[in-house]
This record gives C-alpha cells, structure tokens and sequence, in this order.
C-alpha cells in the first residue's frame, strides 16, 4: 500500500487528530507541513479533479487569512484557475488536513471518512 502523504500544521488540532488516527490504525503516511512546503498549483489542480469537489471546498473558511482577504464573497467571482492561484499561494488558505495516496483525496478530519477511505 502506498503510504498516505498528509498535508498538515503541527499547530493544528484538528491535524493532530487525524495524524493520531492514522497512526493508531497503523497506516502509513508521510506529513508534510503545509505552510512551509504547500502542494504545488499543479498538485492542487490534481487533487481536486480527483476528489470530485469543488475547488472552493478546499478553503479553510475558519482561518484567519480568509477573513483577513475577504474571501467569503471574494471566491463568488472567482473562477476555478483563480481560486487554485490562491489556494496556491498560501498554505494557511487551505483547508486541512489535506490527506491523498495519489488516487483519493480527504479534506479535513472526520473519522467515518477516514474509516470508508484509509482504513481498508
């Protein structure tokens, strides 16, 4: 099985919760923090297609950047290539964790999903 790459912030609980997760069903998985070293435009482009959302779902609404940009209506007259220069431009504007094994993609941490998806 190809070990799960999960984008990250240590400073997250959320995050913290997905990695404990991950780690007590003994998944594997790389972290990656996702301030310091985000997934590229292309990446994100990747991700996207492949979970089937739309890009607008893999902003962090609850940030603190979002609100600082005004995004909540800014991202109404965006399109697609707009919001994924965004996303791109900063790894604090994406929702997290970001978990993918190439194939599938999880925004964020809920434990059924994670169970239907990761744990198999």
């Amino acid at each position: 099985m190809v070990a799960l790459k999960v984008y990250q912030y240590p400073r997250c609980g959320t995050c913290r919760k997905a990695l404990k997760y991950l780690e007590e069903k003994e998944i594997p998985f790389a972290d990656q923090n996702i301030v310091e070293s985000p997934p590229s435009r292309e990446e994100l482009a990747e991700m996207v297609r492949k979970s089937g959302l739309p890009v607008k779902k893999f902003f962090n609404t609850s940030g603190k950047k979002y609100r600082e940009l005004g995004l909540k209506d800014r991202l109404k007259e965006m399109d697609d290539e707009e919001m994924l220069d965004l996303l791109a431009s900063d790894g604090m504007l994406i929702k997290r964790p970001l978990v993918t094994d190439g194939e599938k993609v999880t925004i964020g941490f809920k434990e059924d999903t994670f169970d239907q998806t990761w744990a198999q």
